[in-house]
């Protein structure tokens, strides 16, 4: 899938992780994140990291649980008060008599609108987004396009909404069989630059 990876990560970055084999990109973040291991090598993350990630598929997070939506999030937090937990649910939309209703029929947009409550009550410095906006209406996506970028922290992440993509990222990292291309810029001008293009053809081959 890939193979002779080696970066750095500084503080400002947000990378968009690209891949002509889409399971390359979700397994890149299953080994940062310890649930799967890499043949070879190692990665450290610094002292001062915690990292946050929101998978691609969170089935397992939902699988054969009858909560309603309070407690399911509780189980990951270390504050249990039903006050502090709504507020998590209110900043994704979840409100009033929403918050009491099972996750076993949330909807797919609810689920990762959930995800990402979770996400924030780790208040991870490093984000790893595994195609955020799937599930996500125009609006909610525009939201989080804007949180995103606020964001004062490093984010990794992969996504095929275009827009998405090319207002957050400030670097590309598209992983190969044959190493990385790593380029500080943003996607557009990744996708179009001739020897760029020309790179990419090669690490494929």
């Amino acid at each position: 899938m890939f193979s002779d990876i080696s970066l750095q990560m500084l503080h400002d970055d947000k990378i968009t992780i690209l891949s002509r084999n889409g399971r390359a990109c979700t397994v890149f973040y299953e080994i940062l994140m310890g649930e799967k291991e890499a043949t070879s090598g190692t990665f450290k993350w610094g002292q001062t990291i915690t990292p946050a990630y929101l998978p691609n598929e969170n089935y397992s997070y939902f699988n054969h649980k009858d909560l309603n939506l309070v407690d399911w999030l509780r189980q990951y937090s270390t504050e249990k008060d039903e006050t502090f937990i709504r507020g998590f649910l209110g900043r994704m939309l979840f409100s009033g008599e929403e918050t009491q209703k099972s996750v076993s029929v949330l909807s797919g947009g609810e689920k990762v609108r959930c995800m990402l409550s979770r996400m924030m009550l780790q208040q991870g410095n490093v984000l790893l987004l595994d195609e955020p906006t799937n599930h996500l209406d125009l609006e909610a996506i525009t939201a989080f396009n804007n949180g995103l970028k606020d964001f004062p922290g490093m984010l990794l992440f992969t996504s095929r909404d275009h827009a998405f993509t090319q207002t957050l990222a400030n670097r590309v990292i598209e992983l190969t069989p044959k190493g990385i291309v790593d380029k500080l810029m943003g996607f557009d001008e990744y996708m179009t630059t001739p020897a760029i293009k020309a790179t990419r053809e090669e690490m494929y081959a």
